[in-house]
């Protein structure tokens, strides 16, 4: 029996194959577009205006989004393209809700007589949209709408279909995109704070000052990369050296960036006071000035004189250092104060100690006796003054090597949680 071919089938039949030739063109342009760059923003650029060309619209919009948590989505990248004059439309978050929630093709062809979206402000302008998802392993990593099928015409499935084939075909390339570019941020970063941890160890004396009758020398190790932690040996004259240990809120690169302020304040009152105590009430003024309220530090600063075997010292909230004798006998400087920064105007107290022969000075930042182990229990004031009294015989280089093994050996396995920083100052 012979097979009967209508006119009208033969034309849908050249219809379907003339769309599908032209899909496969439009998708095959596409992956070749997006898939010769690693630039996302460059990429979404391409996959739109490829988009609104196919589907003969007015307006496309990728918004790239990413799982904060249950039911929970941020967005990181809304990038508009427009092929007509008409002001930028805006993906309301009642779509993203929707697309979310459905993770399906959204079509809507009246959207101010739509009863899914009967609360959402349209523009004006608007009188249709068509919304894809771009999945990745089951998840929303994106959503593709286009504006405003031209000649006031509606999208119909094949709009659809074709849309949702874009939509898969670039989700893989989009999110190759990110993670490449999160990539190279973080190698970014990384060197960056390399830099910065190498810039901040140039701050920091690079040897031991040799200084007449005496032996000194300071250690920091930061709990990060880099750390608020400092100390300092700045030269006065022949006889005077001014010897300082400060802590700055906070840690990392924040930390830091403050701590080279507090060393550059503190280095340039040196150059111009001789007194402690003036030293750092204008240095406390001065880092007040220039830091916001919750920036503050802890310091120690003192002038040692060789002449006179003395230390004139005043205190801005740093833990009182250590002062251990020949027999043994410990003591704790006295003078005390509020750290830098906290009030505008302060008046710190100064005090002189006399160094015999043997005596050594520790000073120390608090991530020495708060150092914890497994339990949560802190080194603490008496496990320190243990290893001094064990220790006080020896070099000041050996004192701060006893007293960071014992740190260590009572953390364990437990991480650094502050910077640790040690000066020790010995009479010959």
């Amino acid at each position: 029996m012979p097979i009967t071919v209508t006119t009208s089938s033969l034309q849908e039949e050249n219809e379907r194959l003339k769309r599908a030739v032209e899909e496969l063109s439009i998708l095959n342009d596409l992956a070749r577009a997006i898939g010769a760059s690693l630039n996302s923003q460059e990429i979404i650029q391409t996959i739109v205006r490829r988009s609104i060309r196919a589907l003969n619209a007015e307006q496309g919009v990728i918004t790239l989004v990413e799982e904060q948590g249950h039911d929970s989505m941020r967005t990181l990248v809304r990038t508009m393209v427009s092929s007509s004059d008409q002001e930028e439309y805006h993906f309301s978050q009642t779509l993203l809700g929707w697309m979310h929630i459905n993770k399906k093709p959204l079509v809507i062809n009246d959207p101010r007589h739509d009863e899914r979206f009967r609360g959402v402000q349209w523009d004006e302008s608007v009188h249709s949209l068509l919304s894809v998802p771009m999945m990745m392993k089951s998840e929303l990593r994106g959503v593709i709408t286009i504006y405003n099928k031209k000649e006031k015409k509606s999208f119909s499935d094949n709009d659809q279909r074709l849309l949702a084939i874009i939509a898969t075909q670039s989700a893989q390339v989009v999110e190759n995109a990110r993670l490449n570019e999160r990539e190279q941020t973080l190698m970014r970063m990384q060197e960056e704070v390399r830099l910065a941890s190498k810039i901040q160890m140039e701050l920091l004396p690079d040897s031991s000052p040799e200084f007449q009758g005496y032996t000194i020398a300071g250690r920091t190790i930061p709990a990060q990369v880099v750390g608020g932690d400092y100390f300092d040996f700045i030269p006065v004259d022949e006889h005077r050296i001014a010897v300082c240990l400060g802590d700055v809120t906070g840690k990392g690169l924040p930390a830091s960036l403050l701590m080279a302020n507090l060393q550059a304040t503190l280095r340039s009152q040196t150059l111009n006071i001789e007194s402690p105590k003036i030293c750092l009430e204008r240095s406390n003024r001065l880092l007040f000035q220039s830091t916001s309220p919750e920036k503050f530090a802890t310091v120690f600063y003192a002038i040692l004189d060789s002449q006179k075997n003395n230390l004139f010292s005043s205190n801005a909230g740093q833990d009182h250092p250590f002062l251990i004798s020949t027999d043994k006998k410990i003591q704790r400087l006295k003078a005390g104060g509020i750290p830098l920064g906290m009030l505008g105007d302060f008046m710190y107290e100064e005090e002189s100690t006399s160094l015999e022969p043997g005596d050594t000075l520790v000073i120390y930042s608090d991530g020495v006796t708060e150092a914890m182990n497994k339990n949560g229990e802190l080194f603490g004031e008496e496990r320190l003054a243990s290893v001094l009294a064990d220790s006080h015989h020896d070099a000041p280089e050996a004192i701060i090597e006893r007293i960071v093994a014992a740190i260590k050996e009572y953390a364990g396995t437990t991480p650094q949680s502050d910077d640790v920083t040690i000066v020790v100052v010995k009479r010959q």
